[in-house]
Parts: C-alpha cells; sequence; structure tokens
C-alpha cells in the first residue's frame, strides 16, 4: 500500500507538475541529483559596505551562515557555499535554481518600518512641469489602471491612498504641501519635529530628490540603499506604481521574532487565496509597534499609513485603522506561494551583515559527474550481491525473505527520495549514495537477527509457528534498540555537520525509518505465512529451518521432575508440541523422541548424551512408573532386556 501512495503520487505530479526546464522543481520519477553528480549554478558575490570599508572575516562567516539557512530552508540541499579569498563570497546551487533563490542568495533583507509623510505618482516631475495640471491629468490618466491594480494586491487599503494619489490631483496635497513650502521654507527649518509623522521633516531638498525620482525605471527598483535611520527618506514601491517620502525608522527589522507564511483568512473564518506574511514582534517590537499604531490611527492620509521597507524599497504601506497591541502584523500585496515564503525565511534568518553585489554567474558541470555515480552504484550493487550471496548460503531459501526484504526496502526508499525531490527540492549526492550503501547492511542485519531467534526457539523444541511469535518478540527490542541508535546518530550528524555528510546523515536516517517500516509490516508478516507452509514447518533441508542442521536437541528438562521431548519433525499441521506435561505423559513422547535409559545402576547412562541429575530422577520416577503399570507392555520388556545386556 506505501509503495502504491508513493509511486502513485509520483505518477500524479509528473502529469499535473512535470519537471521542465522552466519547472525545475516540478516531479519526476527519479530523484534529483546535487552539485557533485548533475551540475548546477555557480553565483560568485562580492561584498559591498555603504562606507567604502574592508569587511572583516567575521562579516563573510555570517554571511555564509545567513545565505545558508536561507538555501535550506528554501527546500534547496547539498548547495555548496564556501569564501573565496578574503572577499568573495562562492555560492553553488544544484541544478536550475529559480531566479526567486538567486536573488534570495544576494539580498541583504534589511527590514525596517517607517511612518508614511507623502506618495506620489511613480515618475518623475520636474520642476517646470510640476505644475502643469494638464501634464498631471494626462500623467494621471496613464498610470491609473496600474494604481488601481497594485491597490487592489494590497493588503487591507494599502495602498489605496497610493492610488487615489496617483489618480486623483486633489490629492497631489501631499505633493504640493513642499511646493508651498517654496515660499514659507523658514517654518519647517526652524520648527523641530514633534514626532517621526511630522511634515515638518520634508525640506526642499528632500522633495527636490523625490520629484527627481522615477520609479518606473529599472535601477530605481534595485533596491540595497535603506537610508538613513534618524531621518527622512525617498522610496520606491518594489513593483515601481509609487514612490514615497518616509519618516524616521521607528522598528527594525531585528525585533521580528516569527515571520511565516500562509494564505489569508478572512474576517468570516473563510481561507482565500491570496498569500501573505504574518508576523510578530519581540516584547520591544510589540511596544514599539502599539505606540506607533496608536499615533497612526489619529493622522489624514496617507500619514496613517506604516511602510514596511526590504533592502529601500516599500513593499507595502498598509494603512493603520485600529491600534495593535499583541504585535502581531500582516504582510500583503502581489505574493505568490513561493515569494510569500521568501520573505518569510528572509525575516526569519534575518539580515546579512553586507550588501552583496553579483560578480558572475554561470552555469557549471558536474564535480564528479557521471563516471563517479556509475562507480558509486557498483560499489552498493557488489555490496547487495555479497549481501545475497550470504543469505542464501547461510539460510537457504529462508534467505529469500532476506532478498525480498531488501528488495522492498530499495524501491521504498527510492520512492521516498524521488517524492522528496519533488516536494522539498531534496538533491541525492555522492556522500547520500554512501549513506545508501551502508544501509544494505544495517537493513540486513535486521533481518539476520530475527531469522537467529527463530532458529534459537526452535532448537528449544519450539514448533515453526511458536517460534516464530517468540522469536519476534525477542528480535522486535533487539532491531528497535539498534536502530533507535543508529537514527540518533544520524540526527545528531545531520545537525552538527554540514555540506556532503549531511547527505550522508540524512539517507542514513531515512533508510533506518525505513527499515523498520519493511521488518514490521513486510518481513514478519510474510514469516507468519511462511510458517503455515509443509515445506518450512516441516523443516525441510534446503528450507533453512532443518532441525538436523540446527542441533535441535532430543529432551529438553522444563523444571520440576518434568522432561519435554522436542520431535526432529515439527507437525505436518503446524501444532505446538505439548511442553510442560505432566510426567504420566512421558510414554508418549518418548514414541516420538525415544530416550534409551536403564534402572539401578545403569540409570543416566545410555547411548545418547549424558543426561542432567534433574534428568536422571525424572526418568527413574518414570522407570518405576511404568515398571508398576505396565509390567508386560512391549517398553518394559525391552527396558528389561536391554539391562539384562548391559549386565
Amino acid at each position: 500500500m506505501l509503495i502504491v501512495v508513493l509511486f502513485g503520487s509520483l505518477f500524479a505530479g509528473t502529469k499535473l507538475d512535470p519537471k521542465t526546464e522552466d519547472n525545475p522543481g516540478g516531479a519526476s520519477l527519479t530523484p534529483g541529483l546535487a552539485l557533485d553528480l548533475e551540475g548546477g549554478t555557480q553565483i560568485i558575490l562580492e561584498p559591498v559596505t555603504t562606507d567604502g570599508s574592508q569587511p572583516t572575516a567575521e562579516d563573510i562567516n555570517q554571511a555564509i551562515n545567513v545565505i545558508r539557512q536561507r538555501i535550506d530552508a528554501q527546500g534547496v540541499s547539498e548547495a555548496e557555499i564556501t569564501s573565496q579569498g578574503r572577499n568573495n563570497i562562492v555560492v553553488g546551487i544544484p541544478g536550475q535554481p529559480s531566479q526567486e533563490t538567486i536573488d534570495l542568495v544576494s539580498t541583504s533583507a534589511q527590514m525596517r518600518f517607517r511612518p508614511v509623510l507623502s506618495v506620489g505618482m511613480p515618475t518623475a516631475t520636474p520642476a517646470d512641469e510640476s505644475t502643469d495640471p494638464a501634464a498631471g491629468d494626462d500623467a494621471a490618466a496613464e498610470d491609473a489602471p496600474d494604481a488601481t491594480e497594485s491597490a487592489d494586491a494590497a493588503t487591507d487599503g494599502a495602498t489605496d491612498p497610493a492610488a487615489e494619489d496617483g489618480t486623483d490631483p486633489a490629492a497631489d496635497a501631499a505633493t504640493d504641501a513642499p511646493a508651498d513650502d517654496a515660499t514659507t521654507d523658514p517654518a519647517p527649518e526652524t520648527t523641530r519635529p514633534e514626532n517621526p509623522s511630522d511634515l515638518a521633516q520634508i525640506t526642499p531638498e528632500l522633495q527636490a530628490q523625490f520629484d527627481a525620482l522615477d520609479c518606473t525605471l529599472p535601477e530605481n527598483l534595485v533596491g540595497g540603499d535603506s537610508g538613513p535611520t534618524d531621518s527622512a527618506f525617498v522610496s520606491c514601491a518594489d513593483d515601481g506604481t509609487a514612490k514615497y517620502i518616509l519618516g524616521p525608522v521607528e522598528i527594525e527589522g531585528t525585533d521580528i521574532s516569527n515571520a511565516s507564511s500562509g494564505l489569508r483568512v478572512g474576517q468570516n473564518g473563510v481561507v482565500t487565496n491570496e498569500w501573505v506574511v504574518n508576523i510578530e514582534f519581540d516584547s520591544e517590537g510589540t511596544k514599539a509597534f502599539r505606540d506607533v499604531t496608536t499615533r497612526l490611527t489619529t493622522l489624514p492620509s496617507p500619514q496613517n499609513q506604516f511602510a514596511m521597507v526590504l533592502d529601500g524599497l516599500v513593499i507595502s504601506a498598509p494603512v493603520s485603522q485600529v491600534a495593535i497591541p499583541d504585535g502581531k502584523a500582516e504582510i500583503s500585496g502581489s505574493f505568490t506561494r513561493d515569494s510569500a515564503a521568501t520573505l518569510a525565511n528572509q525575516l526569519n534568518f534575518g539580515s546579512l551583515p553586507l550588501t552583496f553585489e553579483v560578480q558572475s554567474q554561470e552555469q557549471i558541470s558536474a564535480t564528479l559527474g557521471s563516471e563517479q555515480l556509475e562507480k558509486g552504484l557498483l560499489a552498493g550493487a557488489i555490496g547487495l550481491l555479497l549481501v545475497v550471496i550470504y543469505s542464501l548460503f547461510q539460510y537457504r531459501v529462508l534467505g529469500l525473505v532476506t532478498v525480498a526484504s531488501l528488495g522492498i526496502a530499495a524501491v521504498v526508499t527510492f520512492g521516498v527520495i524521488s517524492v522528496l525531490s519533488w516536494t522539498i527540492g531534496y538533491r541525492l549526492s555522492l556522500a547520500g549514495v554512501a549513506g545508501l550503501i551502508v544501509a544494505i547492511g544495517i537493513t540486513a542485519d535486521s533481518f539476520i537477527v530475527y531469522f537467529e531467534r527463530i532458529r534459537d526457539e526452535l532448537r528449544d523444541g519450539r514448533t515453526l509457528n511458536s517460534a516464530v511469535e517468540k522469536g519476534w518478540q525477542r528480535a522486535r527490542r533487539t532491531i528497535l534498540a539498534s536502530d533507535a541508535v543508529n537514527f540518533v546518530a544520524a540526527v545528531v550528524l545531520y545537525y552538527l555537520a554540514v555540506g556532503g555528510v549531511r547527505g550522508f546523515a540524512f539517507t542514513l536516517g531515512l533508510t533506518t525509518l525505513v527499515d523498520l517500516i519493511v521488518v514490521f509490516l513486510f518481513t514478519h508478516p510474510l514469516m507468519q505465512l511462511l510458517a503455515r507452509t509443509k515445506f518450512f514447518a516441516n523443516g525441510h533441508p534446503a528450507s533453512g529451518l532443518d532441525p538436523r542442521r540446527l542441533g535441535v536437541r532430543g529432551t529438553r528438562y522444563a523444571g520440576r521432575g518434568r522432561v519435554v521431548g522436542a520431535t526432529s519433525t515439527a507437525p505436518a499441521d503446524g501444532g505446538d508440541v505439548v511442553e510442560d506435561a505432566p510426567v504420566q505423559d512421558a510414554p508418549a513422547r518418548e514414541r516420538t523422541a525415544p530416550v534409551r535409559e536403564t534402572v539401578g545402576a545403569g540409570v543416566g547412562r545410555s547411548d545418547g548424551p549424558r543426561m542432567t541429575i534433574a534428568e536422571r530422577r525424572a526418568a527413574e520416577r518414570r522407570a518405576a512408573a511404568s515398571a508398576d503399570g505396565d509390567e508386560g507392555s512391549p517398553a518394559a520388556d525391552a527396558a528389561g532386556d536391554e539391562n539384562e545386556e548391559k549386565h
């Protein structure tokens, strides 16, 4: 059933979400390969500091850790991130990564929250045209649809003021206010801003910078410059639909304690199709956020907006309608599932200590290639063949159960890795292949433990049905303990190691879980079925459970003066040998497992192995009872004749 579910989901995925050049993360019936086996994309990043100083080694190491966390959280495994020289960072991503993944590597993700002072059209407004109503109306009419679409995608009317500013000339008061300042400039220069939302912060120089800014140009949408933290700042919307004058930073992104992506839940509790990012602030951020939202709710538009600035670009500017005391907020916009998850990852793992420029980006070939993969698979095949040969030699036909169990484990492992390649972007490296090869021995060891426990029970005189159940009880504890140790070791190795070693630990832990599933759901039930067949129950010499080959004893002392006789072959119907029976039933057992005994001075001597004291005393009582009750029986005569011969 598990195999059907795994490969059924894979087959459905190849139809609904197939893996193509444009969709490298789609479903495929084969696992994805890592950088060392398939090749991928290599990106060289050059650090850039705001003051032009040389980055320290600590900054580079911190940046490597943040980039690695981001890529791992994105579901891209087996990426290689190293430093080159003293400055550059080299990032190797297997396969064909998406543009979002590439952007995730180089963006610094400096999240800051600023109050909105003014909003305007995204295009530049030259000084000689800033008062031309016709030009303003034409621009507003031309840009109105785009602005409206942006407003529709924003959160709770987040950019509605921006849309109104872009389509309603009357709303240009926000941007015309600085024009009035041209005749009343001394007022804002001599007035100290009362709070971060005070319009007195808009100086003529800042207004001129705002008018000249054209957010429709691609170079102005790159981001990276987050501006000063203690003064007003001019910025563009990340989609180029509006431009803003923002107040000083009031909350830093480091005050965010958690960020997650998901579908928006409406006020009626119905889940919508809009992707959002939910953020929670820590105690300090919660207090600051409460104070800010309390102030903004009393201000007119657009001063009641609170801009979320990521790497110098406004990703959202929602209207503060009520004070938020619990420190929980929601970021929305034109998010897709991937872009929302990317932003959440950026916020969760913090900002990079440096800003990076992509120095080069190129496709690289596999560092090991198909030849190394073939050698690894050949080594695995040789190991599997040796295990099969040993199993057949040691356990005869019973060894086929080991072979079948290994086959099932291999199919399940292949299916799980293929599904993980599709769902979380897992990539199989050569180290991962090594983990799969090691797992062959670990899996076979579980079967060997089980079979040996069954053989031990058969040597104690049990039938196969009884031996299978009793042996399973004993073997189960050993198998669980062994696999638990292997799994814990794999988990510790995975979290403490980096790079290729993590690939080895991952496959080792995965195959340990698969081993438990196969032993519990396949191997043990199969042995229960085989125990009911005559071939195994009767101990056929080729079955691997032949009593003579196992050295099954003829007599076993069961305590309290009782002796249990073990048959050399189990009953054909699979029934249990009667154990711990009263002494009076001994003659019946003697017919199936005769033990030649003498009475008197010769007691304890026989043609078989030496009896223990308890067995000898039991034989004496049995012989006495037989002599009193069945003096004329053939058994008594035979015992008498034998006694005479020995004397």
